[in-house]
């Protein structure tokens, strides 16, 4: 409500769509269901003759994320929704089923994009720490944007690990509002869930400090701090966007992306610039002379083209449809899905059209 109230002023249109009294109302109207337990669309657990039921499955993406497994009228269809099939730092790895089914609906948000030869999440958190402690010895700070739910815990997650392992010192962190309250959840639901590090109260044992649009404000770039803030594109007027320019024009500070920026978003343009470009971040602002570190580090939470072909083949369904990527990510999953599975028919789903499945 409050992002719709704000573009309103900002771009003209007529926001927002509900209000914050109509959001609350509307959690009346969810319904608790847990993993691999079938249902029907009534909310039942037992289904009639010809009804359509189904089933969530974990999808290791972020807290809460889920698979979809839909049964009824002869077919079996399932829907990965975004899906890690590695571990992270916090999330497992994706559970999925493994029975057959007739269609698979498949995210491809990294289909443009190869898994650097010999990556392991270890050997990357290591070249992260790396990086972190250059730059505090050069004098300088660290921004990590990051997206509020999922991104956020897993960096705190790993900060936690570096402490524990003593390859960062009790440094200050900094977390946004919305991340903080995400945490909580996550906290919350730490024995509850499939995770590692079950046992960690991230807020507790990382204790950082909370930011928010008032305070950011007064917020001056301080040496040896680890600013993961929120969002992880850049997205004009929020956090990560409003800091980024108070670093871009020091070289002893860095900007670490750890995470998926759309190549038009200030996120995606930052990273395409190079050592003095004329960068813009937000267009209410002057351009700056890019002159701080930027780099970037594979810890996406959406599972690598690989181990998306590898699932597909698996199951080995009739027909494959592909969502949830750019062009050239659904262009190379089209190829290789064709080539490795001929018998399958391959479906790229036009916008706005409805697909009988």
């Amino acid at each position: 409500v409050n992002v719709m109230t704000r573009q309103r002023l900002e771009v003209g249109v007529i926001y927002p769509l509900f209000t914050h009294r109509e959001a609350e109302k509307a959690v009346d109207r969810w319904h608790r269901c847990p993993l691999r337990q079938p249902y029907t669309t009534r909310g039942d657990r037992v289904a009639g003759e010809g009804e359509v039921t189904f089933e969530f499955w974990d999808a290791g993406h972020v807290l809460g994320s889920t698979g979809v497994f839909l049964r009824g009228e002869e077919r079996r269809i399932f829907y990965t929704g975004d899906v890690n099939f590695d571990d992270q730092t916090i999330s497992l790895a994706a559970a999925f089923p493994t029975e057959k089914i007739d269609v698979l609906i498949m995210e491809c948000t990294r289909g443009d994009s190869p898994q650097p030869e010999g990556w392991t999440r270890f050997s990357e958190e290591e070249r992260l720490i790396a990086a972190i402690g250059e730059t505090f010895r050069r004098g300088g700070c660290v921004l990590v944007p990051v997206f509020a739910l999922g991104k956020t815990q897993e960096i705190l997650g790993m900060i936690y690990k570096f402490r524990q392992s003593e390859e960062l010192a009790e440094t200050p962190v900094y977390i946004g509002g919305l991340s903080a309250k995400m945490t909580e959840i996550y906290d919350r639901r730490a024995g509850q869930i499939r995770r590692q590090l079950p046992r960690v109260q991230l807020l507790p044992e990382v204790s950082p400090f909370v930011l928010n649009g008032d305070t950011i404000s007064e917020s001056t770039p301080r040496a040896g701090r680890i600013y993961a803030l929120s969002s992880g594109m850049m997205t004009e007027k929020t956090l990560s966007n409003i800091f980024a320019r108070r670093l871009l024009e020091n070289p002893q500070h860095a900007i670490y992306f750890v995470g998926y920026a759309d190549p038009q978003s200030p996120g995606g343009r930052l990273r395409a610039a190079s050592s003095g470009d004329a960068v813009v971040l937000d267009p209410d602002q002057p351009p700056q002379e890019l002159r701080c570190t930027v780099d970037s580090f594979q810890f996406s939470a959406h599972a690598s083209r690989e181990t998306l072909i590898e699932f597909a083949v698996k199951m080995a369904p009739a027909k494959v449809v592909l969502v949830h990527g750019d062009p050239p990510a659904v262009k190379w999953m089209q190829t290789q899905l064709a080539a490795r599975l001929p018998q399958t028919e391959v479906v790229v789903p036009p916008p706005g059209i409805s697909i009988d499945l």
